[in-house]
């Protein structure tokens, strides 16, 4: 029941309520973003979705118009303005994806939507189930580490996710989430 029904009706509420508690931060951040880097503040990206399929994913932009869309664990080292490096140690550039979620291309939890170039993570979300879930804001493999994986250790994270989806699971992750997000930041 919760699977079928009550995760839609979950991630629109959150989406729905958060988008209109954060407003004035969403509207402050619209205006800061493109001041320390011109260009549009939202960032679009093909990622892909439920069934394999195609969607445009919305991000705060905090990285220089003209990036490379690669998987952000092979980014390196970009030069980023001051609200970029915010935005991401705060996760605030995920905002844009509450509206994601309300046009039900995510959810809150459920596996992170790969880049199309991400073919072998997508192939073993094909072969373990986790591509028939809708990505998530956030999901196991983030809280534990996700950056740091490779995509066979993301796809088994994925898998267990996706055979295993319940409210309570859900609640516990976005708590993990919190709690990850709280953590200092990984000194290189």
């Amino acid at each position: 029941m919760y699977q079928a029904f009550g995760k839609r009706c979950a991630d629109l509420l959150v989406s729905i309520s958060g988008l209109v508690l954060l407003s004035p931060l969403i509207l402050v951040l619209v205006i800061l973003i493109p001041i320390f880097d011109p260009g549009p503040a939202v960032f679009r990206q093909a990622r892909i979705g439920v069934d394999g399929r195609p969607f445009v994913f919305y991000k705060f932009r905090s990285m220089p118009v003209n990036t490379a869309s690669l998987p952000s664990g092979q980014l390196g080292i970009i030069k980023r303005t001051w609200i970029g490096n915010f935005i991401r140690r705060t996760n605030l550039d995920e905002l844009p994806q509450l509206f994601n979620m309300i046009r039900g291309d995510m959810s809150l939890v459920g596996p992170r939507p790969p880049l199309p170039s991400q073919v072998e993570l997508i192939d073993y979300r094909r072969k373990n189930g986790a591509l028939m879930c809708r990505p998530g804001l956030t999901g196991l493999a983030q809280i534990n580490s996700y950056d740091g994986m490779t995509a066979a250790e993301k796809a088994v994270f994925d898998g267990r996710y996706a055979s295993n989806v319940s409210l309570i699971g859900d609640v516990k992750i976005v708590l993990s989430t919190f709690r990850y997000l709280l953590k200092p930041p990984p000194v290189y």
